[in-house]
């Protein structure tokens, strides 16, 4: 029900933002297992939040009538406790990194929650998840520092433009249904061709914010090499995925984006061990 590849969306960004934050605060490994024992739980918690909510649209989409809720591999009940135990883990993890994370877990849990139900009343429900998956890197920061700070910001509407830009062209595909079932979606609002192009700018934005990083932390060239990567890596994902042509979506969609996060957590590390 938990797709293992998923985290490689989100996860990397976290621990880029750990490797971040070492250039102000000191991070030890008791502070970076419950960041990534929080990810765990709050990743859990929001996939299969997301399965129960969507459990009758997945039984009437053909892409996924047979994920493990509607297919009744998976009971109702089960799935609840999954979420809930998942849920506890993130809550306990954060308890144990700082007050200031356990006071906002909740906070976390209602956005990625909230996503869920946002297809049906707003095209806007790609930016909803790109929010959800920018929390990441600002928890792992507040994690290691316990404070706000600009760089977790950048580094979060990083993650949010390129969700958003990245779930706009994983919508392709549901486009019948969600005219049929009444769900909203950018491609079905604006359309296709225009929904590409928002897409693109969005990937725009987060190559933009990461190239600021290196003008506000000392990152040296490596990391710019990782930049430069990841700018072909963007520029491919949409040359591959085309109005009418949609047989590569899933390459663009999962192993573009695996590459891409976790290319920038390695580049990163690299050039701030170096």
């Amino acid at each position: 029900m938990v797709k293992f590849s998923h985290t490689l969306f989100a996860m990397p960004f976290a621990l880029t933002s750990v490797v971040l934050a070492s250039f102000q605060f000191k991070v030890t490994l008791y502070k970076l297992i419950w960041i990534i024992i929080a990810m765990v739980g709050a990743r859990s918690a929001a996939m299969g939040f997301n399965r129960i909510a969507d459990r009758k649209f997945d039984a009437t989409n053909p892409r996924t009538k047979n994920r493990e809720i509607p297919a009744k591999k998976i009971s109702l009940v089960e799935a609840s406790t999954f979420v809930t135990v998942s849920a506890l883990v993130l809550v306990f993890a954060a308890y144990k990194l700082n007050p200031l994370c356990f006071y906002l877990s909740p906070v976390a849990l209602a956005v990625v929650f909230f996503y869920s139900f946002t297809k049906r009343f707003t095209w806007l429900s790609h930016i909803f998840l790109g929010l959800g998956m920018g929390l990441a890197p600002v928890g792992a920061w507040l994690g290691i520092a316990g404070e706000f700070s600009l760089v977790p910001v950048i580094l979060g509407l990083t993650v949010v433009a390129w969700g958003a830009g990245f779930d706009i062209i994983y919508a392709l595909q549901d486009l019948e249904h969600d005219e049929e079932e009444g769900l909203f979606s950018m491609p079905k609002v604006i359309g296709v061709d225009k929904a590409l192009v928002v897409s693109s700018a969005l990937h725009f934005v987060a190559f933009a914010l990461l190239v600021s990083l290196r003008f506000i932390l000392p990152l040296g060239e490596i990391y710019t090499a990782g930049l430069a990567i990841i700018g072909l890596i963007l520029i491919y994902q949409h040359r591959i995925v085309k109005p009418d042509d949609l047989s590569k979506l899933n390459v663009a969609f999962f192993n573009m984006n695996a590459y891409l996060s976790v290319g920038l957590f390695l580049f990163t590390l690299v050039d701030v061990i170096k």
